[in-house]
């Protein structure tokens, strides 16, 4: 608590209502990217299959109100350039493109989910799928126009996803918007 001769002031990011939340919400938000490297991964819907890889990266990603354009490229140059596959002496020094890997891409709007309060997670952080849609599409473009073999699920299906997780190497990777 506060000395008693100032006033307590609530964490504006806990109240929703606030005048500030929203815009406080944007500034703390950044894309979000879980990379796996996999030995394969595919995405199924409805029993069918939607996309799949062999050797390469499994990326879940999801996106906030606050992304654009360029932190949409700044992601896909990231991921392409990392150099995650084992070179001759064992070490991680090789990137996609030396290993013939490929990319799939699934989104996850989930990646945003707030438990802090409650047993149900809130998925305020998350952007809409009006505003998500697009940056998707743009991702996966981003991706391919860098060379890389992309496949993808469907943007709000409800999609399966396997993997076998090489390694294990999983990372987060987060890009505040630019």
């Amino acid at each position: 608590m506060p000395p008693p001769d100032q006033p307590f002031v609530k964490d504006p990011l806990d109240a929703p209502t606030h005048a500030l939340a929203g815009s406080l919400r944007l500034l703390c938000s950044a894309m979000r990217a879980i990379l796996q490297r996999v030995s394969e991964a595919k995405v199924t819907i409805h029993g069918v299959t939607r996309g799949e890889v062999g050797r390469g990266f499994l990326v879940l990603v999801g996106f906030t109100p606050g992304d654009t354009e360029a932190t949409v490229q700044w992601m896909a140059d990231k991921i392409v350039g990392l150099r995650l596959f084992s070179d001759a002496e064992g070490k991680m020094n090789l990137d996609l493109a030396a290993v013939g890997g490929a990319i799939l891409v699934v989104s996850q709007f989930t990646l945003y989910g707030d438990i802090a309060k409650g047993r149900r997670p809130s998925f305020i952080d998350a952007a809409r799928p009006e505003m998500a849609i697009p940056l998707y599409e743009a991702f996966l473009a981003a991706l391919k126009g860098r060379g890389a073999t992309v496949a993808s699920g469907e943007f709000g299906a409800d999609m399966q996803v396997t993997l076998t997780n090489d390694g294990p190497v999983t990372l987060q990777l987060e890009r505040n918007p630019t």
